[in-house]
């Protein structure tokens, strides 16, 4: 990266400031080894979110809460957030936030187990957005189960999508880059889908379900 673009990528990251129940959030993800988004990579959630009116809300990787909070706050106020986690501290912490945040407990449903599992069981054409964040090993089922449970016009979202800037160079072939290389040639390809790649945080690959 050129010294101006990655100047203009640290101006872009820190162009929203984030307030205390988010900082608080992230340092819980520090404490448990989990990695939430970036900045970036929330505010564009945000909008999407808000820009969809996005009242039924899939987050595959709940992790310490941090895309969760930047979910709920583009979402209208009657909006619920269903977010899934095999790991239930990661949860815990979430709902710490959530507190800190003065949500509802209706706003947020949070599912403990394999997202590969859970996901079957919610509802075909049942949500507004899926947001897809957890081992990247499974970002290709994940997707296919994202493209289930949105509406026409829904929204897909899937974080890492450069992955440390690895996905753009093609010498680069370790399993996860050759993942999400592969993952985002699915998106761009399927004609169910209006991609876009944005490069706010590690990458944000969008798509709205035609």
């Amino acid at each position: 990266m050129s010294t101006d673009k990655a100047q203009s990528w640290v101006y872009s990251e820190g162009y929203l400031t984030e307030d205390d129940t988010v900082l608080r959030a992230r340092e819980r993800a520090a404490q448990l080894g989990c990695t939430p988004v970036l900045p970036g990579s929330g505010a564009v959630l945000r909008l999407l979110a808000a820009a969809a009116q996005a009242r039924a809300v899939v987050e595959i990787g709940t992790g310490a809460g941090v895309s969760s909070l930047y979910l709920l706050r583009g979402m209208p106020d009657e909006g619920v957030l269903t977010t899934i986690d095999v790991e239930v501290e990661h949860q815990r912490a979430a709902k710490e936030a959530f507190g800190e945040e003065g949500l509802r407990s209706t706003r947020t449903r949070t599912i403990s187990g394999r997202a590969l599992d859970v996901l079957p069981r919610l509802t075909d054409g049942g949500y507004d957005l899926v947001f897809v964040d957890a081992d990247k090993e499974s970002y290709a089922a994940y997707v296919e189960q994202a493209l289930r449970l949105l509406r026409p016009g829904g929204v897909l979202a899937v974080d890492n999508a450069l992955w440390h800037d690895r996905v753009a160079d093609p010498a680069r072939r370790d399993e996860v880059t050759t993942i999400i290389r592969e993952v985002g040639r699915q998106v761009r390809d399927d004609v169910r889908l209006l991609p876009a790649m944005i490069p706010s945080g590690d990458g944000l690959l969008t798509a709205v379900k035609r």
